[in-house]
């Protein structure tokens, strides 16, 4: 067998580099696309909301809220309905409100005072 002279050795060099160059374009143009799509407004969008559900901490906030509003709300359409009268309008409104944060520092108070019982619903 013959020794390889230094010109068969750098053409083999040239195509080891060549074809790791070709390798790394293609890893390049896969990693632009990844990126361009998730900069998309929708995508961001997507991820956004993403993590916001898998956050525990934001999922119980989110339940305290969403109980205040509801019971306010029901509140509200209970003792006032549907009125036509500005002065019911307002006095509605100052009552959910009230309603609302009674609601919501309750649920945040038996959070805190029992964290098990109210980590165990359902979500």
């Amino acid at each position: 067998m013959r020794s390889k002279n230094a010109t068969e050795t750098l053409d083999e060099k040239i195509a080891l580099l060549e074809g790791r160059r070709a390798y790394e374009l293609e890893q390049l143009q896969e990693q632009w696309k990844h990126t361009y799509e998730s900069m998309k407004p929708i995508n961001l969008i997507k991820s956004t909301f993403r993590d916001v559900a898998s956050s525990p901490e934001i999922k119980g906030h989110l339940l305290n809220n969403v109980v205040g509003l509801a019971s306010g709300y029901l509140s509200k359409k209970i003792l006032f309905g549907s009125t036509h009268n500005p002065l019911k309008k307002v006095a509605g409104a100052v009552l959910q409100f009230a309603v609302t944060n009674f609601v919501g520092k309750k649920m945040e108070k038996a959070k805190d005072e029992n964290p098990d019982q109210i980590s165990d619903l359902p979500r």
